[in-house]
């Protein structure tokens, strides 16, 4: 998934809501992926609280990668994570 728009860009996320309905049975898991700046790594995970949960530090150690597994029940469980996640300065979803 590419970099996210503002999270008011409703054509955008009812095209990525189709695509999910199109490309997967409910329930799954469903893999997230980020970059967040390390001061924002905790908020980031906390998105994600009681779910498994991979961080990763940049070399430099300015960034973190965290990557999530997560049983969601529909296109808008997942959209939802997604937007709690997009809220957050400086978060990139890959």
């Amino acid at each position: 998934m590419s970099r996210k728009p503002a999270t008011g860009n409703a054509a955008w996320w009812g095209r990525f809501r189709e695509l999910l309905d199109e490309q997967n049975e409910w329930p799954t898991t469903y893999l997230f992926k980020f970059i967040a700046p390390r001061e924002r790594s905790a908020d980031l995970q906390a998105v994600f609280a009681g779910e498994e949960i991979t961080v990763r530090a940049s070399s430099k150690g300015t960034y973190q990668s965290i990557t999530s597994r997560v049983q969601v029940e529909s296109a808008e469980h997942v959209i939802a994570l997604y937007r709690r996640a997009s809220a957050i300065e400086g978060v990139i979803s890959l």
